[in-house]
């Protein structure tokens, strides 16, 4: 056996089973041989050998140890395999998971993509049709100015009328009508114009990033209000479009029925004129006559006058009361009652004359005033009333 100190590998008491141990207890070897240097100064020591039982037991021990480090890998090899496998499993599952929820998930968002993109079509072109409507408000509000205009100015123009013509008749009233009902219907075009731009701020598709059911549910509760809100718009246009047309027909006719009674009116009183100037000039003939009658009696009193004076002097009892004289004195009596007759019918057709001439003066200055009053209704007023707009233009479409 060679020199060489062959060392086994310590073994870790619990790594050899209980029952390879030997039972009995290895004592150390004591070399009794004659190179053995046994003694006193080796006693207590075991030399650098072991025995071969201790060889026998190491080698079993390694044995030992081998099969339970082989045995625990290949435990551990199995352990590892199975939680791999397991790993696996649950991280497919997992990943199928998810990509499931992904997919819903996907699926929920094209959903509601879709749906806020139909909304979106939609309200914006119940905006487009809306913005029509708020176009037809502002063209409808503007067409109502040239009416107020024209009624404005028709009043205007009647408050030229001179002296008596100055009434408050069927067409003034009815003007003060048309002007108090385009104030309101301009006043409700443009309460109306104010909630379609309100509504046009709430209905943009921009505002409704965060939440989508309340923004669809908003979107078609607006678009729903946008569509009774254009039929409104329409309902009004229509019928202040009609109110005012009618309004319209009412002062055309009042305007006709006031001009053909003033032109009734005129034509009567330039009768009336007319009559009144053959009068007149009848009258001054009839004046004229007094006057000569007057003048013609004269001659014929200056006669009996003169007689009356010239048988004053009939000498004696020739100046007597006879019937000559009772006649020529009768004769005097009426010339002068004639006379009297005729200045006071002279007095009474002067003054019949004056008057003709006053009623003269004021049948001119009524047929002046009526000519005016029927040149303001006829060639200012219902001209400027021709310029009226028409129904389409009143609802907004031009």
């Amino acid at each position: 056996m060679s020199a060489q100190v062959l060392v086994s590998r310590p073994l870790h008491p619990q790594s050899i089973p209980v029952q390879c141990l030997p039972s009995r207890t290895v004592q150390p070897a004591h070399n009794t041989g004659q190179s053995s240097s046994s003694g006193l100064a080796t006693s207590g020591f075991r030399t650098a050998k072991y025995l071969l039982e201790e060889w026998r037991q190491g080698a079993d021990s390694s044995g030992y140890q081998a099969a339970a480090d082989r045995g625990g890998s290949e435990s551990l090899r199995g352990e590892s395999k199975q939680l791999a496998a397991e790993c696996e499993a649950r991280t497919r599952r997992s990943q199928a998971d998810a990509t499931k929820q992904l997919g819903q998930r996907l699926l929920d968002i094209h959903f509601w993509q879709s749906e806020l993109g139909r909304e979106i079509r939609d309200v914006t072109a119940e905006t487009e049709l809306l913005l029509q409507q708020k176009q037809r408000l502002e063209r409808g509000l503007d067409a109502t100015e040239i009416p107020l205009s024209i009624a404005s100015d028709n009043l205007q123009c009647r408050e030229r009328r001179a002296a008596g013509e100055l009434v408050r008749d069927g067409p003034e009233e009815e003007l003060l009508r048309e002007v108090e009902l385009i104030r309101n219907i301009q006043e409700l075009l443009k309460r109306t114009l104010e909630q379609t731009v309100q509504q046009i701020s709430t209905s943009t598709p921009e505002t409704w990033a965060q939440y989508s059911h309340e923004i669809i549910y908003k979107a078609e509760r607006e678009r729903i209000a946008s569509i009774n809100l254009r039929s409104l718009i329409d309902n009004i246009l229509q019928d202040t479009a009609e109110d005012l047309q009618t309004q319209c027909n009412t002062v055309n006719s009042a305007f006709a029925q006031r001009c053909e009674e003033m032109e009734d009116a005129k034509r009567k009183m330039e009768s009336h004129l007319r009559n009144i100037l053959n009068e007149i000039g009848g009258q001054e003939k009839n004046i004229a006559a007094l006057k000569q009658a007057i003048k013609d009696k004269e001659a014929p009193v200056k006669v009996a006058e003169s007689r009356l004076y010239e048988r004053s002097y009939r000498p004696n009892v020739e100046l007597c009361r006879d019937p000559a004289q009772f006649r020529l004195v009768s004769e005097v009596g009426e010339l002068t009652e004639s006379i009297e007759f005729l200045k006071q019918k002279l007095e009474e057709a002067e003054q019949s004359l004056r008057n003709l001439e006053d009623t003269r003066m004021s049948l001119e200055k009524d047929i002046a005033y009526k000519t005016n009053a029927l040149f303001i209704d006829r060639q200012k007023c219902m001209t400027h009333r021709t310029r009226y707009p028409v129904l389409i233009k009143l609802t907004g479409y031009q």
